[in-house]
């Protein structure tokens, strides 16, 4: 309910609304993400200044997503700037850089959201992410959330211990593996239409599940020997947030069923993180009723109004 019928109906209305300006992010090291940037009406701004949320989308979505165009959407009505960042491969930008997406991946990220926000004058900066947008988010808020000038951080149902949401994920309802199959797939075979050099149509043509592809893409295109050691690289387990000097939230729901809620226990006590969690919400959803309408964009309202400047 979070990605289809009546959110995703309502995103397309926005969407076609929206006035959203398209960008190109080239960090200082040549890494090329793309963005869609709008600005609130200027009535409904505090001051010259306005504060700005970025967005990030979750694996193999994008600034696209329902959600993401919902909760823009919602943040602009506020007052708020947004910018909905994709990660690389993501949102039509495959052809952009020639190494893969991986995970690890979070310098890029914050590197582009400096580069974005030195050309602006904003008062305050918010960050927030969606799953695996989530995971970047903390990470990013906990190396460097002090230098990227960030105000506050919100993760909504990030994956925690990813080698064991993996187990979930192929233990639970063969349809969320079939859906990740499928879309991971596909972005690996447009990759391999811009790069072809990367010469992995042969191997591709052979996987048949997401286990299939992490045995096989994760020691080839990724600095990692096999899939345990590249998913508790981006871990959020034990003290891996401990430097965070900024307020983090982590919001996560009692019945995901992709990211077992149990993993939050894996997180050693941390005083800038809160985590609040919810008896309902699914995976990033928190639908609130048969309209499409969740309940994460007026949290996130209420979060960034209380930690504004």
């Amino acid at each position: 309910m979070n990605s289809v019928g009546p959110r995703k109906y309502l995103a397309k209305k926005i969407t076609k609304a929206l006035d959203s300006e398209q960008l190109i992010v080239t960090t200082e090291l040549g890494v090329r993400l793309t963005a869609e940037f709008d600005k609130a009406d200027p009535k409904t701004r505090v001051s010259k200044n306005a504060e700005l949320v970025i967005l990030l989308h979750g694996w193999e979505g994008s600034s696209q997503s329902a959600y993401q165009v919902t909760t823009a959407h919602h943040l602009l009505k506020q007052g708020f700037d947004v910018l909905r960042l994709n990660m690389r491969d993501h949102g039509e930008s495959h052809h952009l850089n020639p190494e893969a997406f991986n995970s690890t991946l979070i310098t890029e990220v914050g590197d582009a959201i400096k580069v974005f926000s030195s050309e602006q004058s904003y008062k305050g900066i918010f960050l927030a992410g969606f799953s695996l947008g989530g995971n970047f988010t903390l990470r990013i808020a906990a190396d460097r959330g002090k230098e990227l000038n960030i105000n506050t951080a919100v993760a909504i149902c990030p994956p925690i211990d990813p080698n064991n949401a993996m187990t979930a994920m192929n233990e639970g309802l063969f349809i969320y593996e079939k859906y990740f199959f499928r879309r991971w797939t596909g972005s690996i075979s447009k990759k391999l239409t811009y790069f072809p050099e990367l010469n992995f149509a042969d191997d591709l043509a052979k996987v048949k599940t997401l286990e299939d592809i992490n045995k096989t893409f994760i020691p080839k295109f990724t600095p990692f020997p096999d899939a345990e050691s590249y998913f508790s690289a981006y871990a959020l387990t034990g003290d891996r947030l401990n430097a965070l000097e900024i307020t983090a939230y982590l919001i996560a729901s009692e019945d995901d069923p992709i990211l077992p809620v149990a993993d939050v226990a894996k997180i050693n006590h941390c005083d800038n993180l809160i985590i609040e969690k919810q008896r309902y919400g699914g995976h990033c959803g928190f639908i609130l009723d048969t309209a499409g309408n969740s309940w994460v964009p007026q949290r996130l309202t209420e979060i960034f109004k209380q930690h504004g400047v």
